[in-house]
């Protein structure tokens, strides 16, 4: 091998070396981000990680929501009728959040089971359910149509 090409050779290693390098590095920064989602009854399945960043989603289950008069702690059940999540949250809560309405909590599964919350996102009205927990459930083998009806039939039986 004359001198020239193996210097070109050498180059060509030392670039891919650190392109692997660089890209190696950014995997494993994103993977510290990425927030999973995930529905109730899957975290009652024990498919959620404990004490990592997830997401969790579905409807405020009524009568559950409980505020501290004394600060902005907040605590209520997430529900996607057929289990429940209890969610605590220390914050403002957005203006569209209430009871039977859809949301999607960001934030850490702690090892007694409850959710603590950095983050309460909430849409639409009271027959909305968010994407995420539509398609957890139509994986797990439940229609969310099926829910709605039995929202209702919660809904009836609570007035």
């Amino acid at each position: 091998m004359r001198a020239k090409r193996k210097q070109r050779l050498l180059i060509v290693l030392g670039l891919v070396g650190l392109a692997a390098i660089a890209v190696g590095l950014t995997l494993y920064a994103l993977r510290a981000n990425i927030n999973l989602f995930f529905s109730p009854v899957q975290i009652a399945q024990g498919e959620a990680p404990i004490e990592r960043q997830i997401r969790a989603g579905g409807m405020v289950k009524v009568g559950t929501v409980e505020r501290d008069p004394t600060s902005l702690d907040i605590a209520f059940t997430v529900t996607d009728y057929v289990g429940d999540l209890e969610v605590y949250y220390s914050g403002i809560l957005p203006d569209l959040f209430r009871e039977g309405q859809g949301v999607v909590v960001v934030g850490e599964l702690q090892a007694d089971g409850r959710f603590r919350a950095d983050q309460v996102l909430a849409r639409h009205d009271e027959n909305y359910m968010p994407p995420e927990v539509a398609q957890a459930l139509e994986e797990a083998g439940y229609s969310p149509a099926d829910f709605q009806t039995q929202r209702g039939q919660s809904d009836a039986a609570d007035e």
